[in-house]
């Protein structure tokens, strides 16, 4: 079933295997791709002689993993292939304690502390380049805490359950069959969500060692990663703060402007940041999230959620923006459930059926050729009276006969029954009327929001929330730097962010030597 190319690689990827792995298979020899399923699996063993396979009859097909033959808490319903893959992978050589994925001491303590049984369930589409992100996180918290199970679902198999729950949106996060996460997600996000949800025994308050460096960058992206490679080629000691290495590049499905570079993707450069920063002594501490300041001492103290705390004389802002909401009321009851931000991961869902998508920038116009293909008619809906998108999108999709776009408009209300969007309100700017338009899917392409709100009462912010640079990335405080989207710098580009980050390591690096800092 597997191409012999991918298990001569995949051979490669288990030759250091020191536990014995056993694939525990349920199926259904009456159901109709049970020999395929069984093939799947019956391969994947093939490649180590570590690697066993167990079968039993069941109802439908799955399988678990089991590390020297004990429950690791990881299972698959459904074939983990397509984007899953690398899932399937990583959940092996991780219950092998192989893996750069793995969490440091403060994250697995935490995962840990969290309170009673926890059965995780996660729905995903195969095309999903969101979903792998979010299984493999909750993957490796089974494997760390052995209350917690987690069960990768192939939505494309369990149509019924999808449909029973209601799902619009992958990957959808279940906890003890309860709603908890729906769309993208990494290890410190899922964290949050579950601490809130289940409740952890985790001492957030609880008195740690201050770590203390000569410069902090806060935030992984193209600015954070090019800030602290500038400052630790100056022989600093530096550490990184972030959510996630890689940032919203993550989110990127292709990038083909960054120069020197034809294309690559935004996984693929997430990971190339992740690999040049590993040259260098500085230290990474990924799924953090910054929830206090203090940046008006000379040494600047910035805490995380789970009662960790940096302090270091020069601090470089490079938090980024997220994506922005329409701001209308009940929008939160239709994220993943009718309104969604990637047609990537959630357009499948709405195959033969009408959808919007507002916005008529780049992100928009190319949203909307996506979603042609798959949909039966795409509404565009730009607020301005003229497209913003390059002329070579426009011209794309005004040849496409299932898309219409309307300017002028301003999306004013969401329609639905509180669970499920059924249409949106828009109205005419200049004729000032509105209508309602049915629906069955809205994709938000309205651009980004900076993440500059734990730092409203330190630095000087613009009415946009943009932290306030002068032409060297300084902040309003001095030993205080900003880069990237976060701040007012035009064009929100990965290649502005990464000089931006430079820029903002030599003014730290040049107000360190005169004495500014």
């Amino acid at each position: 079933m597997i191409d012999p190319d991918i298990l001569k690689q995949v051979r490669s990827v288990f030759s250091s295997l020191s536990s014995d792995i056993t694939l525990s298979v349920v199926r259904n020899s009456d159901e109709a791709q049970s020999a395929e399923f069984s093939a799947f699996v019956e391969d994947i063993a093939s490649v180590s002689d570590r690697i066993s396979t167990v079968c039993q009859e069941g109802e439908r097909f799955s399988f678990s993993i089991l590390r020297n033959g004990k429950a690791t808490g990881i299972s698959f319903r459904g074939i983990p292939n397509g984007h899953e893959f690398t899932s399937l992978l990583l959940a092996i050589l991780n219950a092998d304690g192989q893996g750069k994925n793995l969490p440091d001491e403060a994250i697995t303590a935490r995962i840990k502390a969290l309170k009673g049984e926890i059965r995780l369930r996660t729905y995903v589409s195969l095309t999903c380049t969101n979903c792998p992100d979010v299984v493999q996180a909750l993957n490796v918290m089974a494997l760390v805490n052995p209350r917690i199970s987690h069960e990768m679902v192939d939505g494309g198999q369990y149509q019924d359950e999808i449909e029973r729950l209601g799902i619009q949106g992958v990957p959808a996060v279940y906890v003890n069959d309860e709603p908890l996460h729906v769309g993208r997600g990494d290890l410190g996000v899922l964290l949050q969500e579950l601490e809130d949800k289940v409740g952890t025994d985790h001492d957030g308050e609880a008195v740690q060692p201050v770590r203390t460096y000569d410069v902090l960058v806060l935030g992984g992206g193209p600015a954070g990663v090019s800030a602290a490679i500038y400052s630790a080629r100056k022989g600093l000691k530096v550490a990184v703060v972030a959510e996630r290495i890689g940032g919203q590049v993550n989110d990127t499905t292709g990038i083909e402007n960054l120069v020197s570079v034809a294309r690559t993707t935004g996984t693929q450069l997430a990971a190339d940041f992740r690999t040049h920063l590993s040259d260098y002594p500085i230290d990474i501490f990924d799924n953090r999230q910054v929830v206090a300041a203090n940046l008006k001492d000379r040494l600047k103290t910035v805490s995380v959620r789970g009662g960790e705390t940096f302090a270091a004389p020069a601090v470089v802002i490079a938090t980024g923006a997220g994506w922005r909401r329409l701001g209308l009321a009940g929008e939160e009851r239709y994220i993943g459930h009718g309104e969604h931000f990637c047609p990537h991961c959630d357009g499948p869902f709405y195959k033969g059926k009408d959808v919007a998508v507002i916005g008529g920038g780049n992100s928009g116009i190319e949203a909307a050729i996506d979603l042609a293909g798959i949909c039966r008619h795409v509404t565009v809906l730009e607020f301005a009276d003229a497209m913003r998108a390059d002329e070579v999108l426009q011209r794309k999709v005004a040849g496409l006969p299932n898309v219409e776009v309307f300017l002028s408009a301003q999306t004013t209300a969401l329609l639905g029954d509180g669970q499920k969007l059924s249409g949106i309100t828009v109205k005419d700017r200049i004729s000032g009327e509105e209508r309602n338009i049915p629906l069955d899917g809205v994709f938000v392409q309205i651009g980004l929001s900076p993440n500059s709100d734990v730092f409203r009462n330190e630095v000087e912010l613009t009415p946009r929330k943009e932290i306030v640079i002068d032409v060297a990335n300084r902040t309003s405080l001095p030993g205080v730097y900003a880069a990237g989207d976060v701040t007012t710098v035009p064009y929100k580009q990965i290649a502005i962010a990464l000089g931006e980050g430079a820029k903002a390591a030599l003014s730290a690096f040049e107000d360190r030597i005169r004495g500014v800092i």
